[in-house]
Parts: structure tokens; C-alpha cells; sequence
């Protein structure tokens, strides 16, 4: 017997009731539920639901298929809806291949960054199956559930419409593991807070302007890192120790990082900070923001003034991919569930080793490396990649009595 399918859309003002008030109508003939879909923009409901029958009509206990036609009609014009109804023989299911999200990131989000967008993906023979809102401040997000795609294929045409349009642009492949737990791990200077510490601690030394030329190159990647960083350092011997503690009192976080910390950790998400820097600035950060791994450089310190050194280990370029590693084997998670974080060239290695590499407001070098750019300036928008929504964020900040970062940095610009 063949099997045959009727989709009813119902669309009009939302309303508590109409979606039990439909599928109570539904229950009282033979019919079997395909397909749900609902969405609610701006009050108005779009409530779309496919059955499926036997046969040429759905006869039995709630008789013929225009008897279910007419008591459904009779249900949207009491509730001053309007709906549609078509019949078809019931295709076979092919599960679509090459399943991914594509976040769409705005500020504004245009139109033509839209039909952009959704053009790529036409022209590569993939279909938009959903589409929905993540956020619409501080920035616009959406996120496409799109099939039937390559993904490297489809990552290199979006990343080109990404930069015509001036939005960024994800493209992720769909499955369990973006709800799996994770490891998210981040660069701390001009990524977590909103600037270089060599260079605040290099303008009590006098020596700002050298600093910042040689910082430059070494994020461009025009310069070892290492060798770079020894030669900035020097420049700091004979400062007191009690730099730090004006030094970390000048310390900004970028706008959006606490909530950001705050929401991963919620959801049992694992936190790590990885720097260049110095642990006498990020071990306050550490215990600010509740981090659970961290690995910076030390200043050396003698009789109470820098040395011009720095003691132990470096962490420099593949030192932070090190670390990524060790973080993610101490935590149990594989490294396909780390998301790295960085600006510039001395995060490359470990963008390349994690399973997610976003480039924030970062060098030409990292952008073009890194599996996604955020250049948006709310650390918090690196949320949404993660399927995350600003209305889930705000919905679990109220729970807890929590202010949004805006306010927060308005009224706490530091550490």
C-alpha cells in the first residue's frame, strides 16, 4: 500500500495552545507524525507539521482525509491563522550527506551579506535546511544547518563571500561533538585582555616605543619569538617588583571574556589560558576568571628588581601547542574537542593542532590559518560558533543574579 504524506502549516500570532490544539486534532485519525518544525519571529508562528497516511485517504476512527482537511482548516480560522495544506506520495528518505553549520557573524548583518552567503552555497548544489538566530546584540549571528556540502570545499568559498561581505564566517561540521565537553584554550595578550603586558610593563621602563616595534614583527611572524622576547625582556632589567601590581590593576579584559568563561564553565566545559607573557600578570587572571590550566613565561626577579630574564621554559610557538596537548590529556578530552584561540603568529601551531582554530581580531597570517576569523570586538561572540545563543546566555546569567560584560566593564575596567 502506498504511503502518502500531508503537510499542514499553520502560520499567524503565537499563542499559547495551538500547537497541543493541532496535534489533538491529528491524534483522532490514522495518521503517523514525519516531520516537525516550529518557529516564532517577532510574535508571528510558523508551525509546520508533515503526516503520513496509508493509502489514497486516511479513513478509520477519524474518518476521510477531507474530513482531517476541513477540521484543520476549521482549527486555523479559529485561532485567526492561516494555513496550507498539500498532499504527495511519501519519497523515500535519503539521509543528506556532508552535514555542517554555517554561523554567519554581523555588525550589521546585512542583506547582501545574506544573499551572499546563501548564493555560495546554491552554486555549490548544497540546500539551507534551517536557519536561525543565535543573537542580534552586540552583533547579528545566524546559523545555517546546511547539507549536502563538502566542507573544505565550502569553508574556502564562504571565507572568500566572508571577506567581499565583511562578515564572519564559520563553517563546522555538524554532529555530536558540539555537544560533547571541551577544552577551550586562549591566548591571553590583545585575545583575553585588551593588550600587551611586555609593552605596559616596557612603558614604566621608558622603553614603550622599542618594545612595541619589536612586539609588531614578532606577532606579523617576522621575527623569532623567542629571540624577540629576550630581547624585550632586557630591556626591563632594573624595574621593582612592585610593577606588577600596578601593571595588573592596568590590566583590561577584552569586552564579553567573563561572559564567556562563565558560560563554558557552566557547561562543564574545561578553560585554559596560554601566553607569551608572564605568570606574574596571568596567575591573577587564573584566579579571576576561575581557569582551570594555564602556561606563561616568569620574569626572573633578584633582590627585589627584574633581571632583564626570564627563568624556566619558554612558552613561545610551539611551546603553546605543547601545552594545548598536555592540557587536553590532563582533562580526558580529545584533542578534536580543543578550540584555540589567538591572534597572532606565535598562536599558529596550536590553531593548527586544535579541532577548532579561530583567528580574533588577529594578523592577516593567523586569519588566513586558522579554521575561522572573528573580528568583532565581544570575545563572547566566539559563543555562538560553539551553537550557543545570546538568549541562553542572558536566560542562565539572570539564574545566577549576573550582569551582561557591558555593564560589568563599565563599572570594573580591570583585574
Amino acid at each position: 500500500m502506498n504511503q502518502r504524506t500531508l503537510l499542514i502549516t499553520l502560520s499567524g500570532p503565537d499563542r499559547p495552545g495551538v500547537t497541543s490544539r493541532l496535534f489533538a486534532l491529528l491524534a483522532g485519525f490514522p495518521v503517523t507524525v514525519a516531520d516537525v518544525e516550529q518557529v516564532v519571529i517577532r510574535g508571528k508562528l510558523t508551525l509546520g507539521v508533515l503526516v503520513a497516511y496509508a493509502g489514497e485517504r486516511p479513513t478509520g476512527t477519524g474518518g476521510t482525509l477531507g474530513a482531517l482537511w476541513t477540521a484543520v482548516e476549521r482549527i486555523a480560522e479559529d485561532l485567526g491563522m492561516e494555513v496550507e495544506l498539500s498532499t504527495s506520495s511519501a519519497p523515500k528518505e535519503h539521509r543528506k550527506r556532508g552535514r555542517l553549520h554555517v554561523t554567519v557573524l554581523g555588525a550589521p548583518l546585512l542583506p547582501a551579506a545574506v544573499a551572499g552567503i546563501s548564493g555560495r552555497i546554491a552554486a555549490a548544489g548544497a540546500n539551507i535546511d534551517r536557519i536561525e538566530r543565535l543573537a542580534h546584540y552586540p552583533v547579528t549571528c545566524i546559523e545555517l544547518a546546511v547539507s549536502g556540502a563538502d566542507p573544505d570545499a565550502m569553508r574556502a568559498e564562504l571565507a572568500a563571500e566572508a571577506v567581499v561581505q565583511q562578515v564572519d564566517v564559520a563553517v563546522q561540521r555538524s554532529g555530536l561533538h558540539r555537544r560533547a565537553k571541551r577544552l577551550v584554550v586562549m591566548d591571553v595578550d590583545s585575545t583575553l585582555i585588551q593588550a600587551e603586558v611586555i609593552e605596559l610593563l616596557a612603558a614604566h621602563a621608558g622603553c614603550l616605543g622599542e618594545v612595541e616595534k619589536v612586539t609588531a614583527a614578532a606577532m606579523r611572524g617576522e621575527l623569532d619569538f623567542t629571540a624577540s622576547l629576550r630581547e624585550r625582556v632586557a630591556l626591563l632589567a632594573g624595574l621593582p617588583e612592585e610593577i606588577f601590581e600596578r601593571v595588573r590593576a592596568e590590566v583590561v579584559l577584552t569586552p564579553g571574556a567573563r561572559t564567556m568563561v562563565r558560560t563554558l564553565k557552566r557547561l562543564d566545559y574545561r578553560f585554559a589560558i596560554v601566553s607569551g607573557g608572564f605568570t606574574q600578570i596571568t596567575d591573577a587572571l587564573v584566579a579571576e576568571l576561575g581557569i582551570d590550566y594555564s602556561a606563561a613565561n616568569t620574569l626572573e626577579v633578584v633582590d627585589g628588581k627584574l633581571t632583564g630574564r626570564v627563568t624556566g621554559e619558554i612558552v613561545d610557538r610551539p611551546g603553546k601547542a605543547r601545552a594545548l596537548l598536555r592540557f587536553a590529556a590532563e582533562a580526558g578530552i580529545p584533542v578534536s574537542q580543543t578550540v584555540a584561540i589567538g591572534d597572532g603568529a606565535n598562536d599558529l601551531d596550536m590553531i593548527a593542532a586544535a579541532g577548532l582554530g579561530v583567528a580574533f581580531n588577529a594578523k592577516p597570517v593567523v586569519r588566513q590559518a586558522a579554521d575561522t576569523a572573528v573580528n568583532t570586538p565581544y570575545l563572547d561572540s566566539i559563543l555562538y560558533l560553539l551553537g550557543i545563543s545570546r538568549a541562553e546566555v542572558e536566560a542562565a546569567d539572570a539564574e545566577d543574579g549576573l550582569v551582561g560584560d557591558l555593564q560589568e566593564n563599565l563599572s570594573r575596567p580591570s583585574l
